[in-house]
This record gives structure tokens, C-alpha cells and sequence, in this order.
């Protein structure tokens, strides 16, 4: 029997799972939770099974096509960068023609998905967000400003918007709030993580706080930001949106997010570095859930 050896190795072939990490799903599953909190926060009783359903595949289509689009834009700084060396886009194991069509289907879909299943300003809210991400933050400021997450992060901000609108048709008051409880949020937990790799970000020269201004200043602006978010969370209250069961999670969520974030002004090490990022999101999936199921049983 004769054997013939190829000095080349085959070709890999992309599998699911490769365009799957194209999307970020670990990062999706945050923003996913407050789409479906936000639902039952506009009107539990008026949540189908049908409408749900539609509105997290929509919603992860649109979230993941800005993550795609996002990996393709920055795959020069990706390939310099410990963390993002093996993505996809970067090792060319999905061509980027290839990732770019993949991304704008997921766009398209999600668009159709949430017109369809829910109505057009949900719709044009997750477009909306998708292209905020896209163009403003990782085309626009990430690479001129330490600002970039200040500003950018507001497209982590639009997945409310869409699961609140998606039951009601409209914005309220109240929807804005959770907009602005993300958007005050996302300084703390992303300059939280950016103090543990900053490292990266100074390599390739993306102007993250920690590279512009240093570590403590750093973690100033992270207390001041915590203070904000307890403000933030608050009005809900003052607003009589929510009740006794939302001010005891929110009183004692906030106490622990400040705490966190005093013992790393006065111990400036990566572990409570670390342990501020992962509790931020823990705080605010909790704070989305309490304010739903504050909403649901007791309005």
C-alpha cells in the first residue's frame, strides 16, 4: 500500500464556533440580560413567549454583528495585543470579506427580526446602537481619546431601549433612566478592567485612562463615576417607578459597588482591580432584576 506525505499542512476550515466568536457572546450575555429586564420593567403582563424569543435573537444579532464589525475595524491593533491575538480576524482563519458579510447578515437580520416581531422603533434603536458602537466608538474615539469609553459606551446603553421599547411601543421617562444607569456604569466596570490591561492598550497606543493619566487618576474617576451611578439608580425611586423592593437591593448593591471601588483608591492592586470589574457586572444584573421583579409584583 503506498502512502503519500504532504509537507503541508491541510487548510483549516472555519467552523460555527469560530463566527460564533466573532459575536463576543460572554460580553452579549450582560447587555441580553438588561433587554430582557427592561421588558418585563415596561410591562410584565404584556411579555409573550413569542415577543421574548424574538427580541433576544434580535437583539444578540445586533449587539453581535457591532462585536464582528468591531474585531474587523481593529484587527491591526488585535494582532499586537495578547488578549485579541488569536481572534478570527486575525489569524485570517474567517477571511474578512468573509467576517464582514457575516456581520452585515446578522445586521439585516436582527433589523427584520425586531420590525417584524416587535415594531419599528426597536428596530431602529438596536440599529441605532450597533452603529454608535461601530462608528463612534471604535472608528471615531477609541483610538484619539481617553474620553473613548465616556462617550462610546453609551452603545452598551441602547439595550434597554430596545427591550423597553419593543413592549411599549414608545420611550418613557423611566426608559431613559435605564439608559442613563448603563451609561454611568460603564466607566467603572470598563476602567476597572482597563487598570489590569493597560499594558495592551499602551502597546498598540490606544489612549485608554490608564495609559493617558496613570493608575490613580484612574481610580479617582472610577469613584467619581460610582457616586454618579448611586445617583443614578436612585431616581427611580423619586420617581415612584419602583418600590421597597428595588431601594433595598439598590441601597445595599451600591454599598458594596462603593466599597469596592474605596479599597481599590486605597490599595491600588490588580486583584481588587479584578474583583471591581466582575463584581460591576454582577451589580448590574442584579439591579436590573430587582427593579423588574419590583415592577412585576408589587406595581
Amino acid at each position: 500500500m503506498n502512502v503519500t506525505l504532504s509537507s503541508e499542512a491541510a487548510p483549516v476550515t472555519a467552523t460555527w464556533r469560530d463566527y460564533l466568536a466573532l459575536t463576543k457572546p460572554r460580553i452579549i450575555s450582560l447587555l441580553l440580560f438588561t433587554t430582557m429586564a427592561a421588558m418585563y420593567i415596561a410591562d410584565a403582563h404584556r411579555v409573550t413567549v413569542g415577543l421574548f424569543l424574538a427580541v433576544m435573537f434580535g437583539g444578540y444579532a445586533a449587539a453581535g454583528a457591532a462585536n464582528a464589525f468591531n474585531m474587523i475595524y481593529d484587527r491591526d491593533i488585535d494582532a499586537r495585543m495578547d488578549r485579541t491575538a488569536q481572534r478570527p480576524t486575525v489569524t485570517q482563519l474567517i477571511p474578512t470579506r468573509h467576517a464582514f458579510l457575516f456581520a452585515l447578515l446578522l445586521a439585516v437580520g436582527s433589523f427584520v427580526l425586531l420590525w417584524l416581531a416587535a415594531n419599528l422603533l426597536t428596530a431602529c434603536l438596536a440599529l441605532a446602537g450597533l452603529a454608535f458602537y461601530v462608528l463612534v466608538y471604535t472608528m471615531l474615539l477609541k483610538r484619539r481619546t481617553w474620553h473613548n469609553i465616556v462617550i462610546g459606551g453609551a452603545a452598551g446603553a441602547f439595550p434597554p431601549l430596545v427591550g423597553y421599547t419593543a413592549v411599549t411601543n414608545h420611550l418613557t421617562p423611566l426608559a431613559w433612566l435605564l439608559f442613563a444607569i448603563i451609561f454611568v456604569w460603564t466607566p467603572v466596570h470598563f476602567w476597572a478592567l482597563a487598570l489590569l490591561i493597560k499594558d495592551d492598550y499602551a502597546r498598540v497606543g490606544v489612549p485608554m485612562l490608564p495609559v493617558v493619566h496613570g493608575d490613580r487618576a484612574t481610580v479617582v474617576q472610577i469613584i467619581g463615576y460610582t457616586l454618579l451611578t448611586i445617583a443614578v439608580t436612585l431616581l427611580p425611586l423619586f420617581r415612584h417607578e419602583a418600590k421597597w423592593l428595588y431601594l433595598g437591593a439598590a441601597c445595599l448593591l451600591n454599598g458594596l459597588l462603593l466599597a469596592g471601588s474605596l479599597r481599590l483608591y486605597r490599595k491600588l492592586e490588580k486583584r481588587f482591580a479584578a474583583g471591581l470589574f466582575h463584581y460591576s457586572m454582577l451589580y448590574l444584573a442584579l439591579l436590573f432584576l430587582a427593579l423588574a421583579l419590583d415592577r412585576s409584583l408589587l406595581h
